[in-house]
């Protein structure tokens, strides 16, 4: 990697997007080439092409929210970050509980290009979301990693290991998956 550099997604930033996800993000894994990043946008998979076009109406609407990393120009890293209220599946996940109106940022998946994985690319978006829902007055961020992944695949939540490498604690454990939270500064 010459220079990373991480940029939140706008409605300008659509195409590189899409580039990411044409022909970059599963390069390797074309069985999850429809995801678009959109299971906790819509609520079934409506196969590659309407996700695609979902995904970038949802861009161009500022509905769809995160952070794309680049090296020497082209996007090689994804996270999907935003207020918890963003995402419908999300809200189903945690169900009505205690916290549900808490200011929580979620962190729902990393897509790394496979030529950059195991690179630090994850922890650089990572810190990117939590700066950011820092800036937007939010109390804490959160994330959803699987406790015990089947392959490296299913670790697109974000692998455990990071989060707590980045001061992110268990919150709670359910059963599949963990509930992981780190407390956010409030911005100077």
């Amino acid at each position: 990697m010459r220079e990373l550099v991480v940029k939140e997604l706008t409605p300008s930033l659509r195409d590189d997007f899409l580039l990411f996800f044409d022909n970059i993000a599963f390069a390797d894994n074309p069985d999850w080439s429809d995801c678009y990043c959109s299971a906790y946008h819509f609520t079934n998979n409506k196969g590659k092409a309407e996700s695609r076009r979902e995904a970038s109406s949802l861009i161009e609407e500022d509905r769809m929210h995160g952070f794309l990393a680049y090296d020497s120009g082209k996007p090689v890293g994804w996270c999907n970050a935003a207020p918890r209220s963003s995402y419908p599946g999300v809200q189903w996940l945690m169900s009505p509980g205690p916290d549900k109106y808490e200011r929580v940022g979620s962190i729902v998946c990393f897509v790394i290009a496979s030529t950059h994985r195991n690179q630090g690319v994850a922890s650089h978006l990572l810190n990117a979301a939590c700066n950011k829902f820092s800036q937007k007055g939010l109390e804490y961020a959160e994330a959803y990693p699987v406790e015990k992944p089947g392959s490296a695949a299913y670790n697109f939540p974000g692998p455990l290991s990071m989060y707590l490498k980045n001061g992110f604690s268990t919150h709670r454990d359910n059963d599949w998956y963990l509930v992981v939270r780190k407390r956010l500064e409030k911005p100077d």
